[in-house]
């Protein structure tokens, strides 16, 4: 999945001379949190968080009447705060690898910038959830397997087997390499699937079932027996991203 599926285009932008009321304004408009700034083609140069803003304005504590507060946020430009040297991410970047440098630089969102350093999108940790969430069909009903393998050649197409020899269908197969144990963490998602019958036969052919939890419709309403899936998901994801050793 690539930054362009996910990012929010066109982008809200503002320019260097942009007042500090004005970008704030903005910032509350859109309910943004950080804003690219760019030049006159486009071009990105800094971007402003609304941190950087409130940490520029005059304390409420100031001596300051609201006209002279407001004159002084009127009177600052956006170029005294920004921040220059930017992190940013193309279109063609692949979304885990975006969410890394995000989780790595603790920042919440990335400018998106063509190959003339124009900015055509923003990517947010937002975007990031709502990807994770389709990616890994978040509420969707069915049974979940974790498990841990050895890392051997033919694994996925092993384990396709034992699943699909039940006669059960699989929606969802995903892995991630756990350095600590030097095997994999594999997550399945299937439907009809006879939950005692598959860990039995798992076990038998040296597998180690982790867990197994399910995801139930009641009144066409989708509800979570199981309530570590979600920050499952971002660690694994993530971890996906970083080769076995």
């Amino acid at each position: 999945m690539f930054v362009r599926d996910r990012m929010s285009s066109p982008a809200v932008t503002i320019t260097p001379d942009t007042s500090l009321q004005a970008a704030l304004n903005l910032m509350h408009e859109h309910q943004f949190r950080r804003l690219p700034v760019v030049d006159e083609r486009g071009r990105l140069v800094g971007i402003v968080s609304e941190r950087d803003l409130l940490y520029a304005s005059p304390p409420p504590a100031t001596l300051l009447s609201g006209l002279e507060l407001s004159h002084v946020l009127t009177e600052l430009r956006v170029d005294e705060v920004m921040t220059r040297n930017v992190l940013t991410a193309t279109p063609d970047t692949f979304v885990e690898d975006a969410a890394r440098l995000m989780v790595d630089n603790k920042v919440g969102g990335l400018p998106v910038v063509d190959e003339d350093n124009r900015v055509v999108g923003v990517i947010t940790e937002t975007d990031v959830f709502r990807a994770l969430i389709e990616l890994y069909r978040a509420g969707h009903a069915g049974l979940y397997l974790t498990l841990k393998a050895p890392d051997r050649v033919g694994l996925m197409v092993e384990l396709s087997k034992v699943i699909l020899g039940l006669g059960s269908e699989i929606v969802g197969l995903s892995s991630s390499y756990d350095k600590a144990s030097g095997k994999y963490r594999l997550v399945i998602e299937g439907q009809e699937i006879d939950k005692d019958r598959v860990v039995a036969l798992l076990t038998s052919v040296g597998y180690e079932v982790t867990r197994v939890y399910e995801v139930q419709t009641e009144r066409g309403e989708k509800t979570w027996q199981s309530e570590f899936l979600f920050p499952w998901m971002v660690h694994h994801w993530l971890s996906r991203r970083s080769p076995a050793p």
